[in-house]
């Protein structure tokens, strides 16, 4: 059997890993990055000269910051940054749920915008950006009082192995006396606590790492292929107790650290502060320089390198603190120029250079000679002219002078008209090397306004081909190993039951059951085309996938309804809305309602007689409503009928009365 490392062997491999990785990124990257930082900045060039113009061109960070708002809308247009597709039939569901959750961790969790933007700044300003994810379990310590609890609430308090009881006080509430002996015993108390409550939580955390705290093996094409990587930062004598390392091994390598007086983190704050640090008076507050190690190494002697988390303090990483076999890469990098076999690629710094040293020399130059046009210097003759009135700028002022001609202004020859097409020349090949240009941001409104149409959604496409490009490599090398990575984490460490709001409603997950593996794409707004353009399209697909369902049913083998909601949606999202939900249902829970109707008992067919002999009894049922109808309206006219008779015959018998009274008051009397 192989024989296995010893400590000493580890930490002269781990440490000769650092240095190798410290002296080429020393001399390759450190100056080239505090080279972008000042061009950013517009820091002077340092040829400046007294007395002359010493404006400095921003191209660098004109550029970068036209690209970044694009980039960001690409790839946050909605909350799904991602979605895992699945391998097999049968985990639609699973991969539906990861997808929510992954997304759910980078945006609630972590600040996902801000992360993202970091992410993208340093790819484009560094060459290269870095986060680092990781699996953060922490632990909450309070006290709480309780007051009057009984001694069943007692008993489940102390149940819970969370709970640590300070201090308890018991009083008595009800007692009893002996019958015999009149001693007093408690029947029932009440008891008043100070109880210190310890919850352990953990999640995913995600942070970026500054350039100059990333190291990786020089000759490294991916980070999946890289022998060696790590993670150079400080931390606390205070941090590192609390991780569980013992104080006096730590304290033995604090103090000052390199990074202190490291000239990119000093330039990073340089204009928030004067100096570097000085040494904490609190021990516990002292800095260790921390290495957190990836490295593929043969630790069991079997010929083999296995990947390997090392963590290491100390210069150089001298000496160990934690050596554990890894099962993952927690570092995600993007560069956006890619070049070949190589993991470190280009930025917009080093398209845009040479452009900012040129534009600012012709900056200088046009300046210099306005200046020169509307101050020109004057040639006196000594002794015949007044120097404190030549000094004297006052408009209007007089300068005497002994006699004519003893006072000529020196005229320098105007070059606007050379270096006007030349700085335009300079945007020509910024436009060509990054597709940024005002017109292609929209923002010349003359040449936007004399072009034609295809001649402005010729130049806004040419801006968005670039814009495309770069965010695209972002998208398929850094974000989806990020995405990846959350995912490994979430299977491996956040495995418990957990009710999570996603899609505006609280389901229930279990990332243990992801067992399987999923394909990981991005979802990232790329297009040639404005949103206006997208939504007519898609409107156009939605009233193409309605045909196809008002004339083949809903269930036909071209479009279904899932897909014909997902375009409703993206409409909808597309529009600036990022819950899609207040319009329509999602396509899960449409599948899961069509799957419930389907699941549903079928109704038994009624048998034909039963049918025809129910007909009948309805048709006899209907004929002797009928029947009854017309014997009430004949009933119903008859009394009416009799009611008229009885009122005619009541009539003739009035007039009869009347007449006869009439009569017998005109007889005579005898």
């Amino acid at each position: 059997m192989a024989d296995q490392m010893d400590d000493y062997q580890l930490s002269s491999i781990v440490s000769n890993e650092i240095t190798d990785a410290l002296n080429h990124f020393d001399s390759e990257y450190t100056e080239q990055r505090l080279r972008a930082m000042d061009f950013y900045l517009g820091e002077p060039l340092g040829n400046e000269v007294d007395g002359k113009s010493s404006v400095v061109a921003t191209e660098v960070a004109d550029t970068i910051e036209s690209m970044l708002p694009n980039i960001m809308r690409v790839f946050t247009s909605n909350d799904e940054y991602v979605r895992f597709k699945p391998r097999n039939a049968e985990d639609v569901e699973k991969a539906e749920q990861a997808s929510d959750y992954v997304n759910h961790v980078i945006n609630n969790d972590n600040n996902g915008f801000q992360l993202l933007h970091t992410f993208f700044k340093d790819a484009l300003l560094f060459r290269l950006g870095v986060v680092k994810f990781y699996w953060d379990e922490s632990e909450e310590v309070t006290e709480e009082e309780y007051n009057g609890l009984s001694d069943e609430e007692l008993a489940m308090l102390m149940d819970d192995p969370d709970v640590e009881i300070v201090s308890q006080e018991e009083t008595i509430t009800e007692t009893y006396a002996d019958e015999v002996t009149g001693e007093l015993f408690p029947v029932s108390s009440t008891y008043d606590l100070s109880v210190r409550v310890t919850r352990k939580s953990g999640k995913i955390k995600i942070i970026n790492i500054p350039p100059e705290e990333f190291l990786v093996s020089r000759r490294a094409v991916s980070l999946d292929e890289a022998h060696f990587m790590a993670h150079r930062t400080t931390m606390t004598v205070s941090d590192l107790v609390a991780m569980g390392y013992d104080r006096e091994e730590v304290e033995a390598h604090a103090g000052v650290s390199e990074l202190d007086i490291d000239s990119e983190r000093t330039q990073r704050f340089q204009d928030l502060e004067a100096a570097t640090g000085t040494e904490a008076s609190d021990p516990a507050l002292r800095e260790v320089v921390y290495y957190e190690c990836i490295t593929n190494i043969d630790y069991d002697g079997d010929g083999i390198a296995e990947r390997r988390r090392i963590c290491a303090i100390g210069s150089e990483g001298q000496h160990i603190l934690h050596n554990e076999p890894f099962d993952h890469i927690p570092f995600a990098a993007v560069t956006p120029i890619m070049m070949p076999h190589r993991l470190i690629g280009r930025s917009i710094y080093d398209m845009t250079e040479d452009l900012q040293v040129i534009k600012t020399t012709l900056m200088r130059q046009y300046l210099d000679s306005v200046y020169s046009s509307t101050l020109p210097r004057m040639a006196a003759v000594e002794g015949q002219v007044n120097l404190d009135d030549l000094l004297d700028g006052t408009a209007g002022g007089v300068i005497r002078v002994r006699q004519a001609g003893m006072l000529q202004q020196i005229t320098g020859a105007s070059v606007g008209g050379e270096i006007r097409p030349l700085m335009d020349y300079v945007d020509t090949v910024k436009q060509q090397r990054t597709g940024m240009s005002a017109a292609s941001q929209g923002l010349d409104a003359d040449a936007l306004q004399s072009s034609t149409a295809s001649a402005v959604s010729a130049t806004v496409r040419g801006a968005q081909i670039k814009l495309e490009s770069v965010a695209r490599t972002f998208a398929e090398t850094g974000v989806k190993q990020l995405f990846k990575g959350i995912l490994h984490l979430v299977t491996k460490y956040d495995n418990k039951d957990r009710i999570v709001r996603l899609r505006n409603k609280f389901v229930p997950i279990n990332p243990a059951e992801w067992e399987s593996e999923f394909d990981c794409v991005v979802q990232v707004g790329l297009g040639t085309s404005d949103d206006e353009t997208k939504i007519a399209f898609l409107t156009q697909i939605a009233a193409k996938q309605e045909q196809i369902m008002m004339q083949l049913g809903a269930s036909n083998p071209i479009v279904s309804m899932p897909q014909y909601v997902n375009t409703l949606r993206s409409i909808a999202e597309i529009g600036g809305f990022k819950d899609a939900d207040q319009f329509f249902n999602s396509p899960q829970m449409i599948q899961q309602q069509m799957a419930a109707m389907q699941a549903q008992p079928e109704q038994p067919q009624p048998d034909p007689k039963m049918i025809e002999m129910q007909q009948d009894m309805a048709l006899k049922r209907e004929r002797m409503q009928l029947e009854i109808q017309l014997e009430r309206e004949k009933m119903a006219m008859e009394m009416e009928l009799r009611q008229q008779e009885l009122q005619a015959e009541a009539e003739l018998r009035v007039a009869k009365a009347v007449t006869d009274a009439e009569i017998s008051t005109n007889l005579p009397r005898v």
